[in-house]
């Protein structure tokens, strides 16, 4: 890796503080496993499937919780760049605009410059999983019943991360050497959503279409 690209993704790049899983959890273990299976440079569809044996919910919530950690990352690199100068409206290109709601302070869907909805989305994704209800960390404490609805629509917003970055700040991902990270990262989270079948088809035409 250049000094250039570790610069990139130093510690001090990230957006906000990263949510990790505490060791000894079955998570944690699963975590680990996730990860290995993509530093070994295994097949990335293969890397997806839930292991056998696995409770599906807990495979979800690793994930979740590891891209949400990864495109905050990726977004806190071209943050600077994205400003609501430059991006007055949180769009994918002309065809695709993105409206936030989160039924509190925004009860209708609401036009806004980009850097304020990726502020809002990421608060908003915190809140989730951080939230003991929603992602419990304790051994034998039950996923809620609506677990994978949730899921589906963080997993959802933060795919509209990806469309911003790669239609409007994807020069700037280049000029720092980031394209390969972003690209691999992108595939891995295709491959899960699809896999996993956890985002609507239409939902993915701005990248797919």
């Amino acid at each position: 890796m250049s000094i250039a690209l570790k610069q990139v993704f130093n510690k001090d790049k990230t957006f906000r503080p990263k949510r990790k899983f505490e060791p000894g959890t079955q998570r944690f273990e699963l975590h680990k496993r996730a990860q290995a299976s993509l530093n070994s440079g295994v097949d990335l569809k293969a890397a997806v499937q839930l292991p056998s044996g696995e409770d599906q919910n807990d495979w979800v919530a690793v994930h979740v919780v590891d891209f949400f950690n990864r495109i905050n990352l990726i977004y806190g690199t071209i943050c600077e760049f994205c400003t609501e100068q430059t991006c007055p409206v949180m769009s994918g290109g002309p065809k695709y605009e993105y409206r936030w709601q989160d039924d509190l302070k925004y009860k209708k869907p609401t036009a806004l410059p980009a850097p304020q909805y990726m502020n809002l989305l990421m608060d908003w994704i915190e809140v989730q999983i951080n939230n003991e209800d929603i992602f419990p960390t304790c051994v034998g404490v039950p996923f809620p019943k609506n677990f994978l609805q949730i899921c589906k629509k963080i997993l959802c917003r933060l795919f509209r991360v990806f469309v911003h970055v790669y239609i409007h700040h994807f020069d700037r991902v280049i000029v720092m050497g980031a394209e390969a990270h972003v690209n691999t990262c992108y595939k891995h989270f295709y491959y899960f959503v699809t896999e996993m079948n956890l985002i609507d088809r239409k939902e993915l035409e701005p990248l797919t279409g």
